[in-house]
């Protein structure tokens, strides 16, 4: 794989402008299965990421997708927080077996330090499952995402006409 270069701060502040965008976007990696929910989990332990699985209030340990997954309809929605470095944080919802959704704090996201940490952190789920992850404003969905990693290309794209 060649150099990869991730955008400038100076070019996709306004993406990380919690007023705008809500302080929780939505990031998303859609038409997913149980098995790239398991490559997830896999990925977290395998790059020694901090993490904390939670259903309810209870932490347990991180059990594989399949049980995740198999939980009754009327549960609570389990919670995988990740870190992959101290004091930037993804919380992903296993709501759907189809959907990998997950957010993150904007405010946690501030220059270019930041920004390429979470560029990596998009390029590290996106090469690991081969999909695409879209960043879209808190409650919007898919059709208006703003940044997304696209695995073809290997790279963090950016729409233009925000």
């Amino acid at each position: 794989m060649g150099a990869v270069t991730d955008p400038l701060w100076a070019d996709v502040a306004d993406v990380f402008d919690p007023v705008a965008m809500g302080r929780l976007p939505d990031l998303w990696i859609p038409g997913v299965s149980a098995a790239d929910w398991q490559a997830l989990l896999d990925l977290v332990v395998a790059r020694g990421w901090w993490h904390a699985y939670a259903e309810g209030c209870r932490v347990l340990p991180l059990p594989t997708a399949a049980r995740v997954l198999s939980r009754p309809c009327d549960a609570e929605v389990p919670t995988l927080c990740v870190e992959p470095v101290p004091g930037f944080r993804a919380i992903f919802r296993f709501l759907s077996d189809e959907t990998i959704d997950f957010d993150i704090d904007l405010y946690e996201l501030r220059g270019q330090e930041r920004l390429d940490v979470f560029c990596g952190f998009l390029r590290a789920i996106g090469r690991r499952l081969d999909r695409t992850v879209f960043l879209c404003p808190e409650g919007a969905g898919v059709d208006v995402a703003v940044l997304w990693y696209e695995p073809g290309a290997d790279r963090i794209a950016v729409r233009h006409d925000r």
